[in-house]
Formats: C-alpha cells, structure tokens, sequence
C-alpha cells in the first residue's frame, strides 16, 4: 500500500463517502464535510455500480451502466444542495463513479489516490443493523485491508451534535 501523502506539501486531507440512497449517507456526508471545512480539505464522493446479473447482455449492460451513471450525477447535486442547504457551501467536493463491488472499489481507489485520509460511513438507525454498506464492509475480508481509518457516524445524531463533534 501508498503511504497517505495529505499533509505533504501540494496535497489535501481527503476525506471519502460512499454515496447511494440510503438515509444514512446523511451523517457521513455532515461528518465528512464538517472535517473538510475544519482542515482545508476535500471532500471525495464516491457512487459504485454494482455489477448485475444481466452482464452477458452487451446492450442491458451499457443501459444499466447510463441510468446508474445519471443517478449517480444526479445525487451528487442532490448533496451538494443539502451541503449548502447545511452551512457547507464552501466545501469542494470530487465525484467519483467506479463499476465494481463496493468494497473492492473503494479499496481501490484509496489505493490510487494517496490524499484519502479517512472513509467516513453513516450508520442506519433502523433495528435490524447498521445498514447495509457498514455489514458488509465490517464483515468483509477488504475491511481490514483499508489503507486508512475508518470512522462510522452514528445516524441518530442531529447536524448540530455532527457539527459540535466533527
């Protein structure tokens, strides 16, 4: 593994989401953004599309690989409103799309990208675990493997209890 070259001179602490549609990206993003405004860095939002069973289909795939690429570019502009809706207007933000599994992208693109600092994920507030992304991420083999801390943000907490800890 790269060693993390944030702090040297010409680079930025980066700090990387997962983006996707569940309601605990939320935190994360808060979180993460909080820590950029704090320390001049950058936020980096990654969206992956999950390979479907369907990719024998040349035609199928590039569809799926369109519509996800639109929703992707689509909730980008969806957090950097909320980001800014939020108090973080000033925050730069990267958008990454990567096709892959999940886990081996973003270990991937920590690997290529020495400025990643820290993984923040949310953690869902539903009974039944703290969402997916966070399960298979703890119970992954690549979790360990993770070049960089991981910080995983409780979803319960409000924007000014993120503020006040980030």
């Amino acid at each position: 593994m790269k060693p993390r070259r944030s702090f040297e001179e010409g680079h930025r602490r980066k700090f990387l989401i997962v983006v996707d549609e569940s309601q605990e990206v939320e935190s994360a993003l808060y979180y993460a953004a909080s820590r950029v405004q704090r320390s001049s860095g950058l936020l980096v939002m990654l969206y992956v599309i999950e390979p479907s069973e369907l990719q024998h289909w040349a035609g199928v795939h590039q569809v799926q690989l369109d519509e996800e690429t639109a929703k992707a570019k689509a909730l980008f502009r969806l957090f950097r409103r909320k980001l800014a809706h939020a108090g973080f207007e000033n925050v730069e933000a990267e958008d990454v799309i990567r096709e892959g599994r999940t886990a081996e992208e973003i270990n991937q693109l920590i690997a290529e990208d020495e400025d990643i600092a820290i993984l923040v994920l949310g953690a869902s507030i539903d009974a039944k675990g703290p969402g997916p992304l966070v399960a298979s991420l703890a119970t992954a083999r690549a979790a360990g493997g993770f070049a960089v801390p991981v910080t995983v943000v409780p979803g319960q907490l409000s924007l000014a209890e993120i503020k006040a800890l980030a």
